[in-house]
C-alpha cells in the first residue's frame, strides 16, 4: 500500500475526530454547562438609627442576593466592628437577637428589590455607633463586592 492510498483514509479519520470534538463542545454549552456571567450587583440603601443601634438596609434594585452566600462587613468611623454579622442569623455575638427581613435565619434567603433587612448592634460590640459616626457597609459574595454604602448616624 502506498502513502497516496493512506492520505484519504487519514483525512477522513481526522475530519471525523474534529467533528466529534466540536459536537461535544457545542452540546455541552447548549445543555447547560456553566458559562461565565456578569458579576452580581445590587443597589442597597443604608439607614442608621444611633439611638437604637439599628442598621436598616433597603434593596433598591439590581440582582437578587442569596443571603446565605452574603458577607456583611461593617465599619464605624473606619474601624471594623469586633463582631461582624453572620447573615442570616437569629442570635449572634455582638448583635441583639431577631434581625428582620432576609437577615433573619427564619426568612427566605433570597433578598430582592424592595425588601428591607435590619439588625441591631449589641452594646458589647465595639466600636459603638454614636451620633454623627460614619457607618460603612460592604456586601460581598465569594470575595466580590456587590454593594457598598455609607451613612451618618
Amino acid at each position: 500500500m502506498s502513502d497516496r492510498s493512506l492520505s484519504p483514509v487519514l483525512g477522513v479519520v481526522l475530519l471525523l475526530a474534529l467533528t466529534v470534538a466540536l459536537a461535544g463542545t457545542v452540546g455541552s454549552v447548549a445543555l447547560g454547562t456553566d458559562v461565565p456571567s456578569e458579576p452580581t450587583s445590587a443597589v442597597v440603601d443604608l439607614r442608621v438609627d444611633a439611638d437604637a443601634n439599628r442598621l436598616t438596609f433597603v434593596h433598591r434594585g439590581g440582582d437578587a442576593l442569596d443571603v446565605t452566600a452574603l458577607r456583611v462587613r461593617i465599619t464605624v468611623d473606619g474601624r471594623a466592628l469586633d463582631d461582624q454579622p453572620p447573615v442570616p442569623f437569629f442570635s449572634a455575638t455582638g448583635f441583639h437577637p431577631g434581625p428582620t427581613g432576609p437577615f433573619n435565619s427564619a426568612a427566605d434567603s433570597e433578598w430582592t428589590a424592595g425588601e428591607r433587612a435590619s439588625l441591631r448592634l449589641a452594646e458589647t460590640n465595639d466600636p459603638p455607633v454614636s451620633s454623627g459616626a460614619s457607618i460603612s457597609v460592604t456586601l460581598s459574595v465569594d470575595g466580590t463586592v456587590v454593594a457598598e454604602m455609607t451613612a451618618r448616624a
